[in-house]
Parts: C-alpha cells; structure tokens; sequence
C-alpha cells in the first residue's frame, strides 16, 4: 500500500474516533434541557435523509421520475400510509414514468 495512503486512513480514523470519544469524556451528566435534548433526538432523522435524499433523484433513469416519485411518496407519507406502501408507490411512480419516458 501507499505510505501516504495509510496516513490519510489514520487521520480519518483519528478523527472519526475522536467524534464519538470526545462528547463521552466532556459530557458526564445527563443532559436535561429540552430544547437541547430536542435537538439531539433529530440528528439520526436528519443525517440519514441528507445521505439518501441526492440518491432518490440520481438512483432513476430520469431526473424527472426521480423528482414526481418524491413528491408523491411525499404527500403518501404525509396520508399516514405504512412505510411498506409508501415504498410500493414510489417503486410504481418511477416504473411508469420510466415506461412512459
């Protein structure tokens, strides 16, 4: 392997460890305001939308089938449908508009 290959991969691990490590070692009470701990309660929703949301328009054939099945899975969600349903629909949206394009 690369020397400077290894190093770049260390670094990153320091980091990333030093991520999770540091709040650990600085923070030693339970956190009781509830603004903050509101805040804390939305970050896995809103990391893991950011990581899928570019994908659910590049993953389809066309930008367009991409854009239509998100505002219809959207306004599914928003219905209250199952999460089974609501991927069922946005798998259907995106066939047809591929089918039709």
């Amino acid at each position: 392997m690369d020397k400077q290959f290894l190093i770049y991969l260390m670094i990153m691990s320091l980091i990333t460890y030093a991520i999770r490590a540091i709040p650990l070692v600085f923070i030693n009470k339970k956190i009781t305001n509830p603004t903050i701990q509101s805040f804390l309660d939305y970050i896995p929703y809103t990391v893991l939308a950011a990581m899928t949301f570019p994908d659910i328009f590049y993953s389809t054939g066309h930008l367009i089938s991409g854009i239509v099945a998100t505002i219809i899975i959207i306004y599914a969600s928003y219905k209250e449908l199952s999460l089974i349903q609501v991927a069922c629909i946005g798998c259907f949206v995106v066939v047809m508009i591929e089918l039709i394009l």
